[in-house]
């Protein structure tokens, strides 16, 4: 029997890399680690004033997107996000990161205005 799972774009290309091109997308996500700082907060920050994006195999995507996809082997679609528990988008540290929703994104930053704290990452 066939399998016909719809997968988008996204998954495609990230199976694929995880698949052929794992060790190369590992030495990448670790260049883009070692070039960050860490802060008070243990986020691991880039240099950057907006969220650093990086190029592997033809195709764009943000550096934090890529870094949790690698080191979690993690294949998601484009409709998932990468969710920053930190509520700090210019950090790639892959503890600090989740996959969910857009909805789920937009509730995160709603308790965290409301709140100032988010809990789970406490």
């Amino acid at each position: 029997m066939t399998d016909f799972t719809y997968r988008d774009e996204s998954q495609i290309w990230l199976g694929k890399v995880m698949a052929e091109h794992y060790e190369e997308a590992l030495a990448r996500a670790d260049s883009l680690i070692k070039n960050t700082s860490e802060d008070e907060n243990g986020c691991l920050v880039t240099d950057t004033t907006s969220p650093r994006k990086t190029r592997f195999r033809g195709h764009q995507l943000p550096a934090y997107r890529f870094v949790y996809c690698v080191f979690l082997r993690a294949v998601i679609g484009g409709d998932e996000v990468i969710r920053h528990r930190c509520h700090n988008r210019l950090c790639v540290n892959p503890a600090h990161l989740v996959v969910g929703s857009k909805a789920d994104n937009k509730r995160d930053d709603w308790d965290y205005w409301a709140n100032g704290v988010d809990y789970d990452y406490l």
